[in-house]
């Protein structure tokens, strides 16, 4: 058997030192007409593509990649999750499509019976060509290099001519080119003007929610498509200072006839708090939060009124999490974005759940000191941050496809930051693009609700007094990407996001 009929690189950005490099750390020894053994010592950027379209496809995915984790490949970025409409042999259920970007010391062909390998231990069977299958992994991408043997193309061949590759492969890279090795991706690419041209070519983002394409976010056993209309998350303090409601619900019963008032206005998601994050409050113990949150939860998850509704828990401490969830919360809502505690990320990649990661800089006492105060640029800080966040949730396996992020209205911000921030999401998403194009896609949460900068503005120092002007806010975000908006007052709200809604969609079809 011929292993290598070739390996190449194209382009000067992939010649040279790469070169010599590869054959230097790659020993072919033949030992029989049909075996080989690799000796790889270096390690290479690779890019594997996720699809699965029998059983529980998520689980599959899951179980798969934990595979690969335990197999020498170290991943390091997640794809967004895509759903999609089958390719070629049409006859056969919706795929889930998405793909990661690793680090192996592996070599190629080792790398491929290590999938193979995966794939059959998941159920994977010979089949016809392009048919159902419980998971399929393909190598995309290996290292700098064109590979070409009896079992192995890379870049993979189809790549180009495939939407449900193409859309989880861009959200593995950045606008900005960060490595020699992604340069190569770009220089592979037909006809070798740039992965982002390739895409364009194909459609680009506008093939998003069309022609069998959604990006999703995977809730419980239902997968969301957030880009369909804004969502309403209506929240529940059972504090009794937080600045706007504080004390109002902590008896169960108070708390579920707000809950029932909540989603008979029209919220999507209910959020429960149990430790005030407004400027200055003081910090309680796990315990004592749990004792005002658990008994709440377990009667608000019976309430008939919430079959269908999403709810998640505001905190930051990982132990209130992980029993939240245990008790039927299906979001994990942190203000510190993993930074006041710990274990955080850990517990949550566990859980399996959505992550909102927020912006805030120090904690609820010190966020608004100078210090934390003090920004050249707010939108492209933030986003700095941000990404930094949510980079040390996915290091952690939160994938990208389970992460929502929130810029942090009024946490660590003025008032001109957070008009800044309001008038210019779209700048967020561009600078977190520039590093992970995956990540700039997720799902973004903007919580203006009655906040001292809107009071202010508007000279209303009474918080229910901002009615008015948390409803220009929410358009104001809405209308530039926002995807959910956390609100106290469901009813005067819901008007506006579906206003801005039609006003979006009008605008996308008469493009």
């Amino acid at each position: 058997m011929n292993i290598l009929k070739q390996i190449a690189l194209t382009r000067n950005t992939c010649k040279g030192p790469a070169l010599r490099s590869f054959r230097e750390s790659l020993s072919l020894f033949h030992s029989s007409p049909d075996t080989y053994v690799e000796v790889h010592t270096q390690e290479h950027e690779v890019v594997i593509a996720l699809g699965s379209n029998v059983g529980d496809r998520l689980h599959n995915f899951h179980e798969a990649l934990h595979l690969v984790k335990n197999s020498g490949i170290q991943i390091t970025r997640h794809a967004c999750l895509y759903e999609t409409e089958p390719a070629y042999v049409t006859d056969q259920p919706l795929f889930l499509n998405s793909a990661v970007r690793g680090v192996t010391k592996l070599g190629p062909h080792e790398l491929l019976a290590i999938l193979k390998k995966i794939e059959k231990s998941l159920g994977r069977t010979g089949g016809i060509r392009y048919g159902p299958r419980p998971i399929d992994l393909d190598i995309l991408f290996y290292g700098k290099f064109k590979i070409y043997s009896d079992i192995l193309t890379v870049p993979h061949e189809r790549i180009w001519e495939r939407p449900f590759v193409m859309a989880p492969l861009m959200d593995l890279i950045g606008s900005s080119v960060d490595n020699d090795t992604v340069a190569c991706w770009h220089a592979f690419s037909a006809p070798g003007d740039g992965l982002f041209k390739s895409w364009e070519k194909l459609g680009g983002e506008t093939l998003i929610g069309k022609n069998g394409l959604r990006r999703v976010l995977p809730v419980g056993k239902h997968l969301w498509d957030w880009s369909t209309r804004t969502s309403i998350m209506g929240i529940l303090n059972l504090t009794p200072d937080s600045f706007s409601d504080g004390g109002k619900f902590q008896s169960v019963e108070s708390a579920v006839s707000h809950v029932r008032s909540l989603i008979s206005d029209g919220a999507d998601i209910i959020d429960l708090g149990a430790q005030s994050t407004r400027p200055m409050a003081s910090r309680i113990s796990v315990e004592e939060e749990l004792d005002r949150l658990i008994p709440v939860l377990e009667a608000v998850v019976e309430m008939p009124e919430a079959e269908g509704k999403l709810i998640s828990v505001d905190t930051f401490y990982s132990e209130v999490a992980s029993e939240a969830v245990k008790k039927g919360v299906h979001i994990v809502n942190d203000v510190s974005g993993g930074q006041l505690d710990s274990k955080m990320l850990s517990v949550v990649a566990g859980l399996e759940v959505p992550y909102i990661a927020m912006h805030m800089r120090g904690d609820p006492c010190t966020m608004q000191n100078s210090k934390n105060l003090k920004y050249d640029d707010v939108c492209k800080e933030v986003a700095s941050e941000l990404y930094s966040r949510v980079r040390d949730a996915e290091l952690s396996s939160i994938p990208a496809w389970r992460v929502i992020i929130d810029p942090g209205i009024g946490f660590s911000k003025n008032t001109e930051h957070n008009l800044d921030i309001l008038g210019n999401l779209p700048i967020i998403r561009e600078e977190i693009a520039r590093k992970s194009v995956g990540m700039s896609h997720a799902p973004m949460l903007v919580g203006p609700s009655r906040k001292r900068f809107l009071g202010d503005i508007c000279a209303q120092p009474d918080a229910v007094g901002r009615e008015a002007a948390t409803v220009a806010s929410v358009t104001a975000a809405v209308l530039n990407g926002a995807n959910i908006i956390r609100v106290h007052n469901i009813r005067d709200n819901l008007g506006a996001v579906k206003f801005c809604d039609a006003m979006l969609q009008r605008k996308r079809y008469s493009a």
